[in-house]
């Protein structure tokens, strides 16, 4: 069996890309001309330069393939260029979904994020069904995938696209090169930067896992449906109080209101802008969002995939351990 998968070189797509071949697929990986590879050494995949805003990279890299795994986005809480997310992950969903139904695809698993769904108002954990619109979604990563999805779903429902919904929560483990916005969290708590805390919370899972749910969604999933690909619900208070236990440091006491953060985030913000720097290392967007706690239920995916995460420590051990082997960490 011949499979394209997107995001091959990245932090999930590398995960999703080993259990593919595990699992025996002849897998072609779409990589970018200027991605960093060091994900993809030793690994038996036929590598094809293409990108999500090239139609006709899309439509060669597809060729003779009979299944298709689109992870890749553009996951950015900041950036001084907005319509490049919009333009990776809305457009470039909707072309590589078109270019896959012209190719006569079989099965499609799309890597959709928790960001689209609503939250509870009650607080308790959210689901598949938890309804969410636009102007719920807070900053343009969320309004993107949330656009991203809408149009997946368009096509499945009107031009019988088959294709298979993930929505992983909140990703970690090893491989997380650049690393993402959680990957820093963890960095940035090993390292002892990490004095305070807010008031919020996540659903942690480990990387491995979400990339074995990307496999059960191919094999029993419903076309059409999708799956949350979580483990976990933790406070930040427990994520850094267990980070602390890994490494040896001790845990941050002192928690700061939301409201104090802000101005913070804008004027790192401002900086970047006036600097033309990198990402901020606090964001608007990051603090808006850590207002509310992003609790989700996975028992749909455990009920109906069979998907079984395991403890959320070892996903966090790992991750540390993978920064302090590649030298993330002194």
């Amino acid at each position: 069996m011949d499979t394209l998968i997107t995001g091959a070189s990245g932090f999930v797509g590398s995960a999703v890309l080993r259990q593919l071949v595990a699992a025996g697929h002849r897998v072609r990986a779409l990589v970018r001309p200027n991605s960093d590879r060091r994900n993809l050494i030793d690994l038996p995949a036929e590598i094809v330069t293409g990108d999500l805003t090239d139609r006709r990279s899309l439509d060669r890299a597809l060729a003779g393939c009979s299944s298709l795994f689109h992870v890749a986005a553009m996951y950015r809480l900041w950036t001084s260029h907005p319509e490049e997310i919009y333009r990776t992950n809305v457009t470039g969903t909707r072309d590589i979904m078109l270019a896959a139904a012209n190719a006569g695809i079989t099965r499609i698993v799309y890597t959709s994020s928790v960001a689209t769904l609503g939250l509870a108002p009650d607080g308790n954990p959210a689901d598949e069904n938890t309804p969410a619109s636009l102007k719920d979604m807070v900053g343009h990563y969320k309004r993107s995938k949330f656009l991203a999805e809408a149009e997946v779903k368009r096509l499945a429902k009107e031009e019988g696209l088959p294709v298979v919904i993930v929505n992983p929560s909140t990703p970690v483990g090893p491989r997380d090169i650049k690393p993402t916005p959680t990957g820093r969290l963890i960095l940035d708590a090993a390292l002892g930067r990490t004095p305070a805390y807010v008031d919020t919370g996540l659903n942690i899972v480990h990387v491995d896992d979400v990339a074995v749910g990307h496999l059960l969604a191919f094999e029993r999933g419903k076309t059409g449906d999708r799956y949350i690909l979580g483990a976990q619900n933790m406070t930040l208070k427990e994520i850094l109080t267990e980070l602390a236990m890994l490494t040896g440091r001790r845990p941050p006491k002192l928690r700061l209101p939301h409201n104090l953060v802000l101005p913070f985030a804008y004027a790192s913000e401002a900086w970047s802008h006036l600097t033309h720097g990198g990402e901020p290392r606090v964001t608007v967007t990051g603090v808006r969002l850590a207002m509310k706690r992003m609790f989700f239920s996975t028992d749909k995916a455990r009920r109906l995939l069979g998907f079984n995460p395991q403890p959320i420590e070892k996903a966090l051990r790992d991750a540390v351990d993978w920064f302090k082997d590649n030298g993330y960490i002194h």
